[in-house]
């Protein structure tokens, strides 16, 4: 019998075959790859099964055992972390030894590292995606409650999402978990974050032989500025008169527009009965995410769910479905006829790519060919000329924020 415990979620292999007794420093597995990680203050190592790619981090119980948890309750909230997929403990007799635990999760799927962004000292033409990531990453970990503690450049995976890039948390150590965050807290979490930002762009500096004055040392203080009008985007009472019960439509779907889901609203009355306050209580980005899942069973991130959400609509409206039945016939229809040809043409093209944010490249560069074109040029020759321009994606802007607002 093991003289170590383990705990594994269902559908995902038991581990039971790897050496817990010896630090994964000395693993000798022909399981294990080779992928670029980012800095850690712990170990990591990645196993490949046919369930997929697993990072196990080595560290010790209490922070090992937190971090299984929050990152547990995160993914009930919809938030964006990592999948905690096993947890082991018991292996070695000091609970406080760095290898005495070991955290599994589940690899995300083309993400990479901070330093796979830079040009130089800073993320030259990407800067503001950065900043739009951080900051939302930050109000939707608030939103579900949970301060943090520890948010740096190096704690967080990034993955391109249309014309944009997510940022998800990696690590969940130093978190805690909240009903509801104080501004206190919120504030403090902040300003952790705000110094360690600093801290890591005047280390890219150093590494690049750039003087500390020339760092990129506002990233930190940007990134709070946006997500405090992020955080002010979601959170905001509005006052509903009697006369205005439109508001509330609009309200939602502005924070639809943004990505959020909306789970309930609360209404009360206000100035003495007369008007109503309203309250949106929100969850993560995954409003145009759900609803592609849920019409056409295809997984993508929120971003790139609202831009295939656009193909899809428009080839339901070429072909005049407006029942639900019709929909969902048509949804069917596009997604065989349109998103999976399209997907294996983009699959032979580059193997190692992620094929539904390539489909998202493809769509943005067939829009501004029919619009220089004056006609829809189909899908047909949009993909020639895509290839022959050596596929080129999307701008490097961000949708919305503080300053384009």
């Amino acid at each position: 019998m093991p003289d170590f415990s383990l705990t594994v979620r269902a559908g995902h292999p038991d581990f039971l075959e790897l050496p817990w007794e010896q630090s994964i420093v000395h693993w000798d597995s022909p399981r294990l790859m080779e992928l670029p990680k980012g800095i850690s203050r712990h170990e990591v190592r990645f196993l490949g099964y046919d369930t997929g790619i697993y990072a196990v981090k080595e560290l010790p119980a209490r922070p090992a055992r937190n971090d299984y948890r929050v990152l547990r309750a995160l993914e009930d909230a919809d938030a964006p972390a990592v999948t905690a997929v096993g947890l082991v403990e018991h292996r070695a007799a000091d609970p406080n030894e760095e290898r005495s635990a070991a955290l599994i999760t589940k690899y995300v799927d083309f993400s990479f590292s901070y330093r796979e962004l830079l040009e130089g000292a800073g993320f030259g033409p990407r800067r503001r995606q950065m900043l739009a990531a951080f900051a939302g990453l930050l109000v939707e970990l608030h939103l579900a409650g949970c301060f943090w503690g520890d948010c740096s450049l190096s704690n967080v995976l990034y993955r391109y999402d249309a014309a944009a890039i997510e940022a998800i948390m990696v690590d969940a150590e130093t978190a805690s978990l909240h009903e509801q965050l104080t501004v206190g807290q919120r504030e403090e979490d902040v300003e952790i974050m705000i110094m360690n930002v600093a801290g890591g762009m005047s280390d890219i500096a150093a590494a690049h032989g750039v003087d500390v004055d020339d760092a990129d040392l506002a990233l930190g203080e940007e990134i709070a500025d946006w997500y405090r009008w992020l955080w002010e985007e979601t959170t905001r009472e509005v006052l509903i008169k009697p006369d205005e019960r439109y508001l509330i439509t609009e309200r939602i779907n502005r924070l639809n527009e943004l990505g959020f889901t909306v789970d309930e609203v609360d209404l009360a009355p206000a100035d003495g009965g007369s008007n109503l306050r309203m309250r949106p209580v929100v969850r993560g980005r995954v409003f145009n995410t759900t609803k592609l899942r849920e019409l056409a069973g295809v997984e993508a991130s929120e971003w790139q769910a609202r831009q295939i959400l656009g193909d899809l609509y428009h080839f339901t409206a070429q072909r005049g479905a407006a029942s639900s039945a019709g929909k969902a016939v048509s949804s069917i229809q596009w997604r065989v006829s349109q998103l999976e040809p399209m997907l294996d043409r983009i699959r032979r093209l580059n193997p190692s790519a992620d094929p539904i944010q390539g489909f998202c490249d493809f769509l943005h560069f067939r829009y501004v060919a029919s619009h220089d074109a004056g006609f829809d040029i189909g899908n047909d020759a949009a993909y020639d000329q895509w290839v022959a321009a050596g596929l080129p994606g999307f701008p490097f802007e961000s949708e919305v924020g503080p300053a384009s607002d």
